[in-house]
């Protein structure tokens, strides 16, 4: 669930050429551990509504995932994070949990789920399952326990508070998803709080009750054999007791009608590491992962969800890399030397159910594909941990909804038309070309876009020069290369307008990745002498790219990725 995107705030260039090896060894004595299994895993994203339908209703199901592992081991994956499948009455697609510890009947049952968890385990791959840590259902039990009388076992629970006067809210908060954060309840005379939709009121983490239910959950789905979670919108997690007012932050209204505030009392409050640390603790006892839905402002505030002794998350989310929304070397420099120097292990991802997938984010139109391979390159090479998004791996693209009637979506619904909402980057998996892009005999619960004719797993899988097989050639060498997996990150060429070049060095040895992000040929002198090695080994290349000496030849939008000797 997106709160809000924010622009990355600029840090100094370094010289010539740079180093993250000071970053690097903050976690270097680390490496060899168990524990840090997610440094070297390759996770995917899946929407379980639009992955594979087994039982042919329309919609994904658990049935569906488990018949997929083995092309998701072929792929390259090593953990998978599945978005919400607990039970839900779906008003905004699982993210409004009514029971945090069973499994929505439209995905199957919790034997369903066994059955996955033991199918993945014996591939070696992980299950990270999506917490709702900020809100449940006012569905769930606990809300409807907490409402219905102001002296319940459940009542503080929940944010309840009296308004300023007759029809008035508490103050002047305004949900995400536009209208007040407030919703009246004449049951009690009260109203209660919700960031999001009023139908996901928000828990009370200020109260120790809530705090053990919550980490009792992550107990429950680790004996289950869970490896970790994935915890949504953890920035709202606390609000200011006191409710005092937002600020407004400019003047004029959104796409909803509300003011522009700056949600300087309800987000992003210091006891969030609280619970963060709490959650941390726990995980480590099942040496499991904590993935973070961290919008910031810049790395400074990224770095803060890492802890001070990386005791909190082990991977927020940089969305700020998900901001550089154009092929530009020096904004993508900026902000790997950004991230690089923080504290902890990097994140890495370009799509997610939230954000328009990279296909048409970063394509021209022309050289989509390319463009592709060239982004996988990018974000599978780098110093950190990836998260893929279901269907980045063969080009799928955003497919918004053109009439009303068709949305799904409450954002787009609600907004339309000028928010569209989600469902575009949502569509179901492109299995192959037969009807329904082989997702389900049914009619899919989203339209499946025209673009499953080209761009199909079936199909892709015998060409060897698609984005797939090129996916493919990038995860082997990842998990197969030392400096890839543990190399410090060195930038090179920073003045260059359209390449982007770096070296992931280990010890003695060292990986070259160039990139041109232009749409015209490059050529361009690598400095590899001046970093003590004499030649590269064509290790994976896209198109003619080749290295004669110290001269990389790169077509529009071409990859090198070489093997360096001293």
């Amino acid at each position: 669930m997106t709160i809000s995107a924010k622009s990355a705030a600029i840090l100094f260039l370094f010289g010539c050429i740079s180093w993250s090896s000071a970053s690097a060894q903050k976690t270097d004595g680390l490496r060899s551990s168990g524990r840090d299994w997610w440094k070297h895993a390759v996770f995917y994203e899946i929407y379980p509504r639009s992955f594979a339908d087994s039982n042919n209703d329309g919609v994904g199901d658990l049935r569906g995932i488990a018949s997929k592992l083995d092309y998701l081991k072929g792929l390259g994956v090593d953990a998978i994070w599945i978005s919400p499948c607990f039970p839900s009455p779906q008003v905004d697609f699982g993210y409004d949990v009514s029971d945090y510890e069973n499994i929505d009947p439209m995905y199957g049952t919790l034997a369903d789920f066994d059955f996955l968890a033991s199918e993945a385990k014996k591939r070696n791959i992980h299950i990270i399952l999506d917490f709702v840590v900020n809100h449940t259902s006012d569905q769930h039990k606990w809300f409807l326990d907490s409402k219905s009388s102001r002296t319940s076992a459940h009542r503080d629970w929940y944010i309840w508070r009296d308004g300023k006067g007759s029809g008035q809210p508490p103050n002047n908060w305004v949900s995400t998803f536009g209208g007040p954060a407030w919703k009246f309840d004449p049951t009690t005379n009260q109203w209660y709080y919700h960031f999001f939709y009023p139908e996901q009121p928000d828990l009370n983490w200020r109260n120790p009750a809530v705090q053990a239910a919550m980490f009792d959950v992550t107990r429950w789905w680790y004996k289950r054999g869970v490896s970790g979670f994935r915890l949504d919108a953890v920035d709202t997690l606390f609000e200011d007791p006191n409710l005092k007012d937002n600020p407004v932050r400019r003047p004029g209204k959104n796409d909803f009608g509300d003011p522009f505030l700056e949600n300087k009392y309800n987000t992003k409050l210091p006891e969030v590491h609280d619970v963060l640390r709490g959650l941390r603790k726990i995980a480590n006892e099942y040496d499991a992962v904590l993935i973070g839905e961290t919008w910031t402002a810049n790395v400074a505030e990224l770095d803060e969800y890492y802890g001070k002794g990386n005791d909190e998350l082990q991977l927020p989310m940089d969305f700020l890399f998900t901001m550089v929304n154009k092929l530009s070397p020096a904004e993508f420099r900026k902000q790997i030397a950004e991230v690089n120097a923080a504290s902890g292990w990097p994140t890495f991802v370009i799509s997610n159910h939230d954000i328009r997938r990279s296909y048409d984010r970063y394509g021209d139109g022309k050289h989509n594909d390319q463009i592709a391979k060239l982004m996988a390159a990018l974000y599978l090479t780098l110093r950190g941990t990836p998260i893929l998004y279901y269907g980045e791996e063969i080009g799928m693209k955003t497919t918004p909804p053109t009439r009303l009637e068709d949305v799904k979506d409450p954002i787009g619904r609600k907004g339309w038309p000028g928010e569209k909402g989600r469902d575009g980057e949502r569509t179901p998996m492109q299995w192959n070309d037969s009807a329904n892009a082989g997702f389900s005999a049914a009619k899919p619960w989203l339209p499946v876009p025209d673009t499953y004719k080209t761009h199909n797993v079936a199909d892709e899988a015998k060409n060897p020069d698609s984005i797939l097989a090129f996916y493919k050639r990038v995860l082997s060498l990842r998990h197969s290369n030392k400096a890839l997996l543990d190399g410090d990150y060195k930038a090179l060429n920073e003045s260059d307008s359209n390449v982007l070049s770096y070296l992931r060095v280990h010890n003695d040895q060292a990986v070259v990745v160039v990139l041109n992000m232009s749409a015209t040929p490059q050529r361009s002198i690598l400095p590899l002498k001046a970093n003590g090695f004499a030649s590269a080994k064509r290790l994976l290349a896209s198109g003619n790219s080749s290295l004669q000496g110290s001269v990389v030849s790169l077509p529009p939008y071409g990859v090198f990725i070489g093997q360096l000797a001293k």
